[in-house]
């Protein structure tokens, strides 16, 4: 039964409600799921997708070039990053191009916690692990749509 049965709901609109209400609840779900993986490194989804994003740029980003690559857009980038700061987790100084900027690298013990992270990535892959290899690519494949959809409207 699924969806109906966790949110004890019997009946929707139609399948698009339905959709958009599986689609919430999920999510709700997997970031549980995910903030309960990360709460032994100390650190909120948001600041391990800066982590991440750092360390794949490979070189120093504005907090704009940050914000932009965020996966939650509406997260305040400055506070999070000086979070992570205090954590010895990144640098920041002055952009030596335009002296208004600041650039925001990953340190030595930033790379440390991500590489930690790594090494369990099979515990994060099993977060979903009701998924078979297709099963995930299917479900990219539709998610990406879904995206494509609304930006065409």
């Amino acid at each position: 039964m699924g969806l109906e049965k966790d949110i004890k709901q019997k009946h929707f609109r139609n399948e698009w409600q339905k959709a958009m209400i599986n689609l919430t609840y999920t999510h709700n779900w997997l970031s549980e799921k995910f903030k309960t993986f990360l709460d032994r490194f100390d650190l909120t989804s948001q600041q391990f997708n800066i982590l991440r994003i750092l360390r794949g740029a490979g070189e120093p980003l504005s907090t704009l070039q940050i914000r932009e690559r965020m996966l939650d857009k509406m997260s305040d980038t400055s506070r999070i990053v000086d979070r992570l700061i205090l954590k010895g987790f990144v640098k920041k100084s002055t952009c030596p191009h335009d002296k208004r900027l600041v650039d925001v690298v990953i340190s030595e013990a930033g790379l440390q916690v991500l590489s930690q992270i790594d090494g369990l990535s099979g515990e994060m892959d099993n977060i979903i692990n009701g998924l078979s290899s297709d099963d995930a690519c299917e479900l990219n494949r539709l998610l990406d749509k879904v995206r494509e959809g609304a930006t065409a409207n």
